[in-house]
This record gives C-alpha cells, structure tokens and sequence, in this order.
C-alpha cells in the first residue's frame, strides 16, 4: 500500500480523517502573493490569523460548529500563536488540497499522515492504529487479534471500510467472505461511514467494526459502556499504525518550524486534548500512552 493509498484509508477514517482523503495533487510553484514584513509572514497568507483547511462535516475531526479535535487543536494553537482563527471548508475529498491549501486560502491542515508527499509535514502531534470495536459483553470479549479464531466462525459479519490496511489481513486469513464494507470515498456532507459501522454494531447486523482509532476511541467514548475497542498495534501482512502531524506547503519552511517548536513545547495538552475525544495514543514501540487528566 503506498503513503498516498494510506492517506485516503485515514480519511475514511479521517474520516477517517480527516481530510486525508484523496489528495492527489501536486504542489503548488514555491512563492505566493501578498507578502508581509511581519516574521514568518512571507509564509502566511495574513500574519495576523490562522487560516486552517478542515472539512465541514467529519467528526470528531472537525465540523463548521468547531467540535471536532481538530478545531480544537487549531484554536489552542491560534491562541499560542497570538492569532485570531479563521476556516476554509471544502469536503475531504478529490482536490482537497488543490484548492485549499495550495490556492492559497488558508496555510494548513490540521491532520495529514506522515509520509504524505502532496504536503509539507510537521513533527508528528499523536501517534495511533486502526482499532476493533465490539459490544460489551458479547462473544467477542477479549478480541485482540483478527487471527483470533472467533472471527473465522460460521455467520460472523465483519464491518470495514474498504481498501484500509485491515483489509490486507483479512484477505490472508480468508475472512474477506465475513466482510460488510462501507465505502472509503466519500462526500462527508451526506455520508459518514464509521458512525453507520458502529450504528449497525449496536443494532446487531454485524459483530464486529474495524475503524481507524480516533473515529473508533470517539464512537467507543460515546457509547456509555456498550461498545469496547482494541487497538490493532500489530498485525502480520499490513501497517497498523501511523503519525499524524499537520500539512502547510511545500516552500513554507519557517512556518513549519513554529508549528514543529508549538507541538513540541505542548505536547502534554495536545494529549489532553485527543483524550477527551477518545483518541487511543500509542508510543512508537506501540504501547498506549497514559495521559494525565
């Protein structure tokens, strides 16, 4: 699976993801009107405000009501920074960045994988995996591994959104027959696939949702006790787990270093933060990491 493969498998997520999606564009020449004498501003479309891409309808993301992780992060941030914030809302979908990022109208994406050449990345802000939710209480207890012979069992239906890493596994263990997928491309403003997976989870027409972490931890947080996640840090025959940092352009090089000194002086709060969303946060040996109330 290649990076680019990867970041529409997170939008799905992102939404999985946010707004990782199909972002297959090419940068934009370095360079860009309207320069200011302002520090760092040369990068920056107004030095007095953070413009953020997002899309307007992806929780826990983001959403136009700023109640997504990512609205959050981007006004803590704009805080720090002195800024005030501003929005350009576009689906997460096909010339996501073209026509945001890189035509100029704001100066970053709060959510890219790293590794995802259509952007410049900062320093990666949290790192996760893809994740299985079941319902408390069911036969499923326990699940930890899609090798686990339970899944195999006659009549199990499995849900996945299609082409994600998950999938890889599932093919190799002969599983792909259990599947119900759920769409990976889509138009956020009328379809949101992790909310219908963990809606048929609940009502019983599958037993089991493979979603990427933050969409799943967000679901699990909200289910008062009904649902149970675990993380799929390891699993032979695909990729798991991924950083995440944020996007700007490719020439905006000093704009990416204040980004990178902002993450890394609160590093703490910005875990606060993905907790209280239900974001699973895993160390790079794939252990989770405990975060402070």
């Amino acid at each position: 699976m290649t990076m680019r493969e990867i970041a529409f498998s997170l939008v799905a997520v992102a939404g999985l993801l946010a707004t990782a999606t199909a972002k297959a564009q090419a940068p934009e020449p370095f360079g860009r009107p309207g320069a200011s004498d302002a520090k760092g501003a040369i990068e920056l479309i107004d030095p007095k405000v953070l413009r953020v891409c997002a899309d307007p309808n992806n929780l826990p993301f983001s959403n136009r009501a700023g109640e997504g992780f990512e609205n959050k992060l981007a006004q803590f941030l704009a805080g720090k920074l002195g800024k005030d914030l501003a929005y350009v809302y576009y689906p997460g979908a096909t010339g996501f960045i073209r026509n945001t990022l890189n035509a100029h109208l704001c100066d970053v994406v709060m959510g890219m994988p790293q590794g995802d050449d259509v952007v410049q990345p900062t320093n990666p802000y949290y790192r996760t995996s893809y994740a299985i939710v079941t319902r408390a209480g069911a036969d499923l207890d326990g699940l930890k591994t899609l090798a686990d012979p339970r899944l195999a069992q006659k009549g199990r239906h499995i849900g996945l959104v299609a082409n994600t890493p998950p999938g890889n596994v599932l093919a190799r263990l002969g599983l792909l027959a259990a599947v119900k997928p759920y769409p990976l491309v889509v138009d956020t403003r009328v379809d949101a696939p992790g909310a219908d997976m963990i809606h048929d989870l609940e009502a019983g027409a599958i037993d089991v949702a493979i979603l990427w972490g933050p969409i799943a931890g967000y679901h699990v947080k909200r289910s008062n006790g009904r649902l149970v996640e675990t993380l799929l840090t390891q699993e032979p025959g695909a990729r798991m787990s991924f950083r995440i940092g944020m996007g700007v352009r490719h020439s905006d090089q000093e704009w990416k270093r204040e980004l990178n000194r902002l993450i890394a002086q609160n590093q703490r709060e910005i875990d606060r933060m993905l907790a209280d969303y239900g974001v699973p946060l895993i160390d790079e040996a794939g252990a989770p990491i405990a975060v402070e109330p």
